[in-house]
């Protein structure tokens, strides 16, 4: 294995870990119960708490990915993240207007799920298993770029 591609690799890996972490704290901390609300509804006010979510949400992700490669001594090249970035607000805005995640349900056979709200909310982890597949193509392109 060559020293790129080594190099490559452990990027890729801190960048996911990095971008996990980042999620759960810009989903789960740094969104506001307004945002939360209101990210999905139709009109004006639906698209400026999406906005500011999105954000929040990536100024988090990015701040906490640059300080741990920069104290890992990483390196990362400003078109990878770039890629990385923009790839994850397409994708987390999009699954956040909660149509999509719905979609994907029926379309997977498991409509009811959508609904349901115990033991668990589906839609909700299925939000979270959508949001962590768009983080690991982010991941990719922040390495590979």
């Amino acid at each position: 294995m060559s020293y790129e591609t080594l190099s490559r690799s452990v990027v890729f890996v801190v960048t996911l870990v990095v971008l996990l972490v980042g999620h759960s704290l810009g989903d789960h901390v740094a969104q506001t119960d307004r945002q939360a609300a209101h990210k999905a509804t139709r009109g004006a006010a639906g698209w400026r708490a999406l906005a500011g979510h999105l954000l929040t949400y990536h100024v988090t992700i990015t701040a906490a990915l640059l300080l741990t490669c920069a104290a890992l001594r990483l390196p990362l090249s400003p078109a990878g993240v770039g890629a990385g970035v923009v790839f994850s607000a397409l994708t987390h805005g999009l699954l956040d207007r909660r149509w999509p995640v719905r979609a994907v349900l029926r379309a997977t056979g498991s409509p009811r799920f959508a609904d349901t709200t115990s033991p668990v909310c589906g839609m909700y982890v299925a939000d979270q298993a959508l949001h962590q597949v768009s983080l690991l193509i982010s991941a990719l392109l922040v390495a590979g770029l």
